[in-house]
């Protein structure tokens, strides 16, 4: 038998989604950074990214370090072991625009060093080096026949 997967639109009266969903938003954080624009900015980035767990992703035009890393109160039933005593960020956070049933893609995402590198090279760094391509061969002469 399959079953429909629980939407927000399917949602039984008195139910909340919290219930049907793995618990997306406790096993991450996620923190604003500034936007770079300068090659040692790009490095600091490219620090972040030699750490295990880390990304950067970029929305709406801001950039953010993403950390993943379980909550060590998400109990196995992906429930909060502390839900009485929780944080205020987690009081405050609620399913309204959560992101149960997402598969977010953001404008610019980043794994690996190597990645950023690769983004320097097209943007801030771009005209700062001399390319490693030959030079364009001059043009051939037209022969009438």
């Amino acid at each position: 038998m399959i079953t429909e997967r629980m939407t927000r639109e399917n949602l039984p009266p008195g139910k909340v989604l919290c219930e049907y969903c793995t618990a997306k938003c406790c096993r991450y954080f996620a923190l604003p950074i500034e936007t770079p624009d300068t090659v040692r900015d790009f490095d600091f980035i490219r620090w972040f990214l030699l750490h295990e767990r880390a990304s950067i992703f970029v929305e709406d035009e801001d950039w953010y370090l993403m950390v993943h890393t379980v909550c060590k109160h998400l109990q196995s039933d992906h429930r909060c072991g502390i839900y009485e005593t929780r944080p205020e960020i987690c009081r405050e956070y609620t399913t309204d625009a959560c992101e149960y049933g997402d598969d977010t893609i953001y404008e610019k995402y980043f794994e690996t060093p190597e990645q950023v590198d690769e983004y320097m090279d097209a943007t801030v760094r771009q005209g700062l080096r001399k390319s490693i391509r030959s030079p364009e061969p001059p043009l051939l002469p037209v022969v009438n026949a």
